[in-house]
């Protein structure tokens, strides 16, 4: 929500007049020096959006739409003369429905115009071209970041991660408790980086089949045998596994992968780093300084922890207590692996987790949804606490 500024006001004065803390205030407003306002100066409010519908104002007042209509000055209220401001009291972003990159955009337009602090950025782009997109939560010295939908039937990972990010931030606005944690604590000691769909183009096929786009349409019929059914695609649109295109002994990976030629799965690429999506996440490391990575799957209730023992001791104790957050099973993964979090380990010798939501059932079905959400929760607060 953003209101004009009246004079002498300050960024102080509207975090307690809208009671929302005065940092979440300031960094949503970063154009304002010091946190004193010009007069007529645009400020953002987070946590707020302005009836702006005759939907929205007749749901708040509990009217039929026609009798608001007949109400005096209500439309100004939706013509932003008379502007009504309503705090964000439920979630902004959809659940347990098929999360596509059109969703996902949706989704993350709403929240960074309800939560302006939270800030949105192009780390690269998918073969077709979609942007890769990554937001950051936070003002901390401890970087952790966290990802979805490596594998483009997992995209229920996205949906998760989405459903995270829009809990915390309305925990965050409210200074409340989520899942028994005052989530500002967390504001001021960790900076979140989440990419929550890094294989758009795949996550698009599983859901909503073949691009128009030639040579891109015949090729993945013809990877996929003639078939016109993808839900068991896990690769990218040019038929490489994203997780097995890391330079963790890739080599090997390629040897021991049944697939030498694109594939629905498990094809590790002709070499490391061929394909722009694992090239942007590998960039995205390479320019940040983070002490941990979370890489969510769905391969059934596991937490994949180590590699080659290349981690630090501080892992052990990290996932012993995402395991007992989660009821999932901690396996310390010691075989070599191309994958995104093997590369890191051994690239940084830091913290790095695959996380398998769910049955092991791809792509896991949406009446999971609401299980899966609780056990990613519990996950989620126990790294940030063990960070």
């Amino acid at each position: 929500m953003r209101i004009q500024a009246w004079p002498d006001d300050t960024l102080e004065k509207y975090g307690r007049w809208f009671c929302i803390p005065t940092e979440l205030i300031a960094d949503a407003n970063p154009h304002v020096e010091k946190g004193k306002l010009r007069p007529g100066q645009t400020v953002a409010i987070p946590g707020y959006e302005m009836m702006d519908t005759w939907e929205s104002l007749a749901r708040c007042l509990s009217l039929p739409v026609e009798a608001l209509r007949r109400l005096p000055g209500a439309m100004a209220v939706i013509n932003g003369t008379a502007p009504l401001p309503k705090r964000i009291t439920s979630p902004v972003v959809r659940r347990a429905e098929p999360y596509d990159f059109a969703a996902l955009i949706e989704d993350m337009e709403a929240i960074v115009r309800r939560y302006p602090f939270v800030r949105q950025r192009t780390i690269g782009h998918s073969v077709l071209g979609l942007p890769l997109i990554e937001l950051q939560i936070g003002r901390g010295p401890v970087r952790i970041h966290m990802n979805g939908s490596f594998h483009a039937n997992e995209w229920i990972t996205t949906a998760v991660l989405m459903a995270l990010i829009d809990d915390y931030l309305r925990a965050l606005v409210d200074d409340a408790m989520l899942a028994g944690h005052r989530v500002l604590e967390y504001y001021h000691k960790i900076t979140l980086s989440i990419v929550p769909m890094v294989n758009p183009d795949g996550v698009n096929l599983v859901l909503n089949g073949p691009p128009d786009t030639e040579p891109h349409r015949s090729e993945v019929i013809r990877i996929n045998g003639g078939l016109l059914d993808f839900s068991q695609w896990k690769a990218n649109i040019r038929g490489v596994d994203l997780n097995n295109q890391f330079p963790a002994k890739w080599e090997i990976e390629q040897v021991r992968k049944p697939p030498k030629a694109p594939a629905p799965r498990d094809f590790p690429g002709f070499a490391p780093l061929t394909e722009p999506e694992a090239k942007a996440m590998a960039a995205l490391a390479e320019a940040n300084d983070f002490a941990m990575v979370v890489a969510f799957h769905t391969q059934g209730k596991e937490i994949y922890w180590g590699y080659e023992g290349l981690e630090p001791i501080e892992a052990e104790e990290t996932v012993k207590a995402m395991a007992e957050a989660s009821g999932y099973k901690a396996v310390r993964y010691i075989d070599s692996h191309a994958g995104y979090r093997d590369w890191f380990i051994q690239t940084w010798k830091r913290r790095g987790y695959t996380v398998e939501l769910g049955e092991g059932v791809n792509p896991l079905p949406l009446s999971q949804f609401a299980q899966i959400y609780q056990d990613a929760l519990g996950l989620f607060f126990a790294t940030l606490k063990m960070a």
